[in-house]
């Protein structure tokens, strides 16, 4: 069995901040938010920055698209986890 380096055995409490990359086509911006903070705090912030209307776009982590209410708990995201942006597209041809 092995211990931490306090000795008490019990497993490190996560960060309460998470460093979080938001990336498009052309950039990257990094973020410092806490565990609960709702990630539409975050998206709308990564849009003024780019000039970006929040209806034209969509948030992606792994894969799934996040929604304004999700937080990084909810998403169980970890410190460097990034999330995509897309342009939103209807239909295709």
């Amino acid at each position: 069995m092995s211990e931490d380096a306090n000795g008490s055995g019990e497993t490190p409490a996560p960060a309460e901040h998470l460093n979080i990359k938001v990336t498009d086509n052309n950039n990257e911006v990094f973020f410092k938010i806490k565990r609960n903070t709702r990630l539409e705090k975050l998206m709308r912030a990564f849009c003024d920055r780019q000039g970006k209307k929040m209806e034209s776009v969509r948030f992606l982590f792994e894969g799934a698209r996040v929604q304004t209410e999700d937080t990084p708990d909810t998403l169980e995201m970890q410190d460097g986890d990034t999330l995509e942006v897309h342009q939103e597209q209807i239909g295709g041809r």
